[in-house]
């Protein structure tokens, strides 16, 4: 079985051949695809569905040497100096 690349997301052809694989033809090339590993349902155990919490804009300062760093590691530096403050905020937050 030789699949065509995918074309633009929505093309009718696309569907089409989509929609005429067989669960098992779509099963193999599921695991032929190299981005898309399997999963085991340990994978999952502790996995959480929800909504991600409301983010609110806030005006604060943090040390020159930390926001530095922070985005020396890249785009989405906000976002993680979020999951610290949040992994902080999991950590030690008293519970009842």
């Amino acid at each position: 079985m030789s699949a065509k690349p995918a074309g633009k997301p929505g093309r009718a052809s696309d569907l089409e051949r989509i929609a005429a694989l067989s669960d098992d033809e779509i099963e193999a090339m599921a695991r032929a695809d190299a981005d898309n590993p399997a999963t085991r349902r340990e994978d999952w155990a502790k996995a959480f569905i929800g909504l991600p919490p409301q983010k609110t804009p806030v005006n604060a300062k943090f040390d020159e040497d930390v926001v530095t760093w922070f985005k020396a590691q890249g785009r989405g530096y906000q976002t993680r100096m979020n999951a610290v403050l949040r992994h902080y905020m999991e950590t030690h937050r008293k519970t009842g």
